[in-house]
């Protein structure tokens, strides 16, 4: 059993096989194993779940699911009764952080509900993310967002939040809740959740909840798509941003050879966090970014800096794991950058090392940098546009507005003024 590799004592083992969640963890000690956690961690984090297994063993709960109500009763109740070292509050937190990585675990194992709310919408909220996927044929990264939005929405609905309640809705009700909605965010959250909207309304009348097209009653707000000027790091900024890591720590060199391919080859941040280890063609000299937001794929020369930066992580920094992702996180559970904010996290943080000011700290200021400088270099537009995967140039077209050269060519003398 995996228990006994991380415990040898009979009466701790006993303990911790007793009760609602003795079941489970063994399972849990193999689920932190693989994860690359040391013995000592693993123990500390059973002996803090084996507190909430104590309180549900009081409690007389099922052991079935874990719910997120017996974890907040738990926590509400632990404190008159707990034994510790040190300050009351640090122990709890240590306790929480435990408990967390064991809902993970029961989480992947579809053995912890949430809450009551998403007992009512979860059919219908997975029906919807698998038609996406399948019908069409949306990005990893699509589905995350629209997840992400559409779950906001139907905590709205409440108890209508279902096949069945679905016929119930009205153009008003969604007119309502999106201009509410609407007042509360900015520009790219508001398109967001127009797209979730519109998409979910269409998977809805395909099945059958319902008989009105409803995506036509969500509103459409005004807004300019070349209203403004990308916003990037300059050349300068960029090779400040690269030079101000610290390449002597583990961290330093997976995030050094992060920027170094969103700089060099002006990816998307999902791009680089989906990279796999087969994709870099070492002989070759080649890299593959797979296509993004139904774009295109991007086959590359791997240049001598990008290669090096990989190769000192690789070799240096980077777990042994039996993820295919080049870059994963360096504590444990050693896996793939979880989502988009992750890599836009790392980003931002070099970018304040150094003190550079500007509105947006994300990968995609990289990305920015690099058409402009394409573009300035006198590279056409439909080159652009091949290197950054775009299937349309009028998606490139906004970067023509920070072609300083060019503009300078077409912009007309200042008309001399003539006496009257």
């Amino acid at each position: 059993m995996e228990l006994e590799r991380a415990f040898s004592c009979p009466g701790t083992l006993t303990k911790l096989r007793n009760g609602p969640l003795g079941i489970y963890l063994d399972g849990f000690c193999a689920w932190l194993l693989d994860r690359g956690f040391s013995r000592k961690t693993i123990r500390l984090h059973l002996a803090n779940v084996s507190h909430l297994n104590e309180h549900l063993n009081r409690q007389k709960a099922a052991a079935d699911k874990l719910c997120a109500t017996d974890v907040a009763e738990f926590f509400a109740a632990y404190p008159s009764w707990c034994r510790h070292r040190g300050p009351l509050k640090a122990h709890l937190l240590r306790v929480s952080h435990s408990i967390a990585r064991f809902i993970e675990f029961l989480g992947e194992r579809r053995l912890y509900i949430r809450s009551r709310e998403a007992e009512i919408y979860q059919p219908l909220f997975d029906d919807y993310l698998a038609w996406m996927a399948h019908f069409q044929h949306a990005a990893s990264g699509t589905l995350e967002i629209r997840a992400q939005y559409l779950a906001t929405f139907l905590r709205w609905l409440g108890p209508n939040a279902t096949s069945q309640g679905m016929a119930t809705l009205t153009a008003d009700d969604v007119e309502a809740f999106f201009l509410a909605y609407a007042q509360k965010v900015g520009g790219a959250a508001r398109r967001s959740m127009q797209s979730a909207l519109r998409t979910f309304f269409r998977f809805c009348l395909h099945q059958g909840y319902i008989h009105v097209p409803l995506d036509l009653a969500v509103p459409t707000l005004r807004t300019y798509k070349l209203a403004t000027v990308p916003r990037g790091l300059t050349e300068a900024q960029a090779q400040k941003v690269l030079q101000g890591v610290n390449r002597k720590t583990c961290v330093g060199r997976r995030d050094y050879a992060i920027l170094q391919l969103l700089f060099t080859y002006g990816v998307r941040g999902d791009q680089v966090r989906a990279l796999r280890l087969e994709q870099i063609d070492w002989i070759r000299e080649q890299i593959l970014f797979e296509p993004s937001k139904h774009g295109k794929a991007s086959l590359l020369p791997l240049t001598r800096e990008v290669g090096e930066s990989l190769l000192d992580y690789l070799q240096n920094s980077r777990a042994t794991s039996s993820y295919p992702q080049v870059f994963l996180t360096m504590r444990a559970p050693y896996r793939p950058l979880p989502r988009s904010s992750s890599l836009a996290a790392i980003v931002a943080r070099c970018i304040r090392a150094v003190d550079i000011d500007i509105p947006h700290r994300g990968a995609h200021v990289f990305r920015h940098a690099f058409a402009t400088r394409m573009l300035q270099q006198g590279h056409p537009l439909k080159a652009v546009a091949d290197v950054l995967g775009h299937r349309y140039l009028g998606t490139t077209f906004i970067y023509t507005k920070v072609d300083f050269n060019s503009l300078k060519q077409v912009a007309l003398d200042w008309p001399e003024e003539v006496p009257r």
